[in-house]
């Protein structure tokens, strides 16, 4: 590959900040200036991207991070992905007769987390004030910020929907009963006086801990959570099922909510160490891929070649059918993660790849697990190598709807502070498209219960206290056992596979990051989706065309279903790094030409 990138590689030894929109990464960049750590500048940059990227997360969202404290010198992870309602029985949504969740609407609301996990971030490991962080998200949404052309496309696309069904966002996102222009100041007046009402609320009572705690009951116990729990008695909304359907969350299900911290899974490749969430999202996958290709000859390939693109793609097959058969909540279900990740078991599978891609979805057998394979197979329907369902509302895209832009998608952050703190999040939930507005606060619910089954026997299968299987998926490796990359993307289930490119890449090359990120990236459709309507494409993969046509034709030959994409269509990667000797540096996707990095 050339040495020709989009951008330079950021370098400087003060703070680096990276996110997937420019405004997001400069008022990161700016709490850093202000002498604010990593922490407190994560919390501003996600603040802000709910206000400038509201098609792809929002207040009511949700956010795993992984991240490494100076002080405490631990690799860490919040896990503020809320879980299922108490209300959220099997039997419940069977009575509302569906057998699927729908992917938008008040049924596949789960407890709103992410608030109470920046909160946790900012209280345990940040330095600054409630207002301090909130202060710039607050002033673009009251004074206007430009408009991306996609999130102007994305509401005049459903103005019809809302204007017919979700009479509030009708009056939020076109205010005036117009749609808004791309690139012109868009405000937010409703959202800025929540927020304003969160910090006045947090300074009625002194000291920075305690005011941070009064912010989180204001929502989970106080006022907010009051207002949003009195319109969901009465609320009742068209979703993706075709019919009309209430919530199941109450005032008892926010109050009891508190988002958590835990040891992240890790897993050593070459020198490195991957450090990911547990069970409960899909990122133990990219360790998964990674304990199969150990029994490859993988670093010898040439990362920009067919048959590198082969075997990943062959490889992130076998580790994404085990996350259909195996992950879920570890508080609900017996996950044998040392097993799956196991010398002796990847070996065994790595022995599945040949040099012809597979049309079959092959989770492994775990001793003692055959029953639960085997229903997987038969929910997934994976023989027949079809759709599982089919999607029942127009207004609703597919995640692999190319000609839409209503899908929800996700944001990414990656900073890295001069005394060496490293955060790596990975926030969503709560777009625009999710559920109606909730009157007088200016923000939606999200949709992640739709990652549940309505059959019995799964990790995944809907319980009251049960996390969905997330696909958000921050990273966080050590080198030689140091803290020193950050990265992610957003991209649902194609957010392991586009990272794990960028890391094998990385790992068995000479390139920078700015680099690798700009390299031609490829995904996989082979196995079913978690987001609503659940498809699968056996055997479908896309890939950009900078790969060249010789490579594309090799995979063809190979038995890939290839689509090619555009030149600069796939993924949205950030990543930063600290080196041993505190060079810090950082890098963002062109893609989209919405994510930055800066630093200095």
């Amino acid at each position: 590959m050339s040495t020709f990138t989009t951008r330079p590689e950021i370098t400087g030894t003060f703070g680096v900040a990276t996110s997937t929109h420019w405004i997001a990464t400069a008022v990161g960049m700016s709490i850093l200036e202000k002498g604010g750590n990593a922490f407190d500048a994560t919390v501003a940059t996600a603040l802000t991207l709910i206000v400038v990227e509201p098609h792809l997360n929002g207040f009511g969202g949700d956010m795993p991070a992984i991240f490494y404290s100076e002080k405490t010198g631990k690799v860490e992870v919040i896990c503020a992905q809320g879980p299922a309602p108490k209300g959220a029985t099997i039997a419940h949504y069977k009575a509302e007769g569906i057998d699927l969740i729908p992917g938008d609407g008040l049924l596949s609301t789960v407890i709103p987390g992410a608030f109470d996990g920046w909160m946790l971030m900012l209280r345990d490991y940040g330095t600054m004030s409630v207002r301090e962080v909130f202060e710039p998200a607050i002033g673009y949404a009251r004074d206007g910020h430009p408009l991306l052309p996609r999130v102007a496309n994305t509401i005049k696309d459903l103005a019809g929907f809302f204007e017919k069904e979700w009479p509030t966002s009708y009056a939020h996102w076109l205010p005036g009963g117009k749609a808004p222009e791309a690139g012109k100041l868009f405000k937010q007046p409703e959202l800025a006086r929540t927020w304003t009402r969160i910090v006045e609320a947090a300074e009625k009572v002194q000291g920075r801990e305690a005011q941070i705690d009064a912010a989180r009951d204001f929502f989970y116990r106080g006022e907010i959570a009051a207002e949003m729990c009195e319109w969901l008695k009465t609320a009742e909304v068209m979703d993706a099922s075709g019919s009309k359907h209430k919530a199941v969350l109450t005032a008892e299900d926010l109050a009891g909510y508190k988002a958590t911290i835990e040891a992240p899974l890790t897993y050593d490749y070459e020198g490195w160490t991957i450090c990911k969430q547990g069970p409960w999202g899909q990122g133990p996958v990219f360790a998964q891929t990674l304990a199969i290709l150990k029994h490859t000859n993988i670093a010898n390939m040439d990362p920009m070649g067919a048959e590198f693109v082969h075997t990943v793609i062959e490889a992130m097959k076998l580790a994404y059918a085990d996350r259909e058969v195996y992950y879920g909540d570890p508080d609900f279900a017996e996950i044998p993660m040392e097993h799956l990740l196991s010398d002796a078991y990847n070996a065994e599978r790595a022995k599945l790849i040949t040099d012809q891609a597979s049309m079959e979805l092959r989770p492994g057998v775990v001793p003692g697990f055959e029953a639960q394979v085997a229903l997987a197979m038969e929910i997934l329907g994976a023989q027949k190598g079809q759709a599982v369902y089919e999607p029942t509302m127009a207004h609703l895209a597919t995640a692999d709807d190319k000609n839409t832009e209503k899908r929800g998608d996700t944001v990414h952050i990656d900073v890295i502070d001069r005394w060496g703190n490293m955060v790596s999040t990975t926030p969503s939930g709560g777009w625009l498209m999710s559920s109606p507005i909730i009157p007088g606060l200016g923000f939606c619910l999200n949709s992640r219960a739709q990652m549940f089954w309505l059959k019995e026997g799964l990790p995944t299968s809907l319980a009251p206290g049960k996390r969905p299987r997330t696909t958000l998926t921050p990273s966080l490796a050590l080198k030689d056992g140091k803290p020193t990359l950050a990265f992610g993307t957003p991209g649902g289930d194609q957010q392991d596979q586009w990272q794990l490119g960028f890391f094998l890449r990385y790992v068995h090359s000479e390139m920078n990051l700015q680099q690798v990120i700009d390299g031609p990236l490829f995904h996989s459709s082979h196995f079913p989706a978690s987001f609503y309507p659940r498809t699968m494409d056996p055997g479908v993969m896309m890939i950009e065309d900078r790969i060249g046509a010789e490579a594309i034709a090799d995979l063809k030959a190979r038995g890939h279903k290839v689509t090619v994409s555009g030149s600069w269509d796939i993924g949205r990667l950030t990543a930063a790094r600290r080196d041993e000797d505190g060079l810090l540096r950082a890098a963002a996707t062109p893609r989209l030409m919405q994510a930055y990095a800066a630093g200095r």
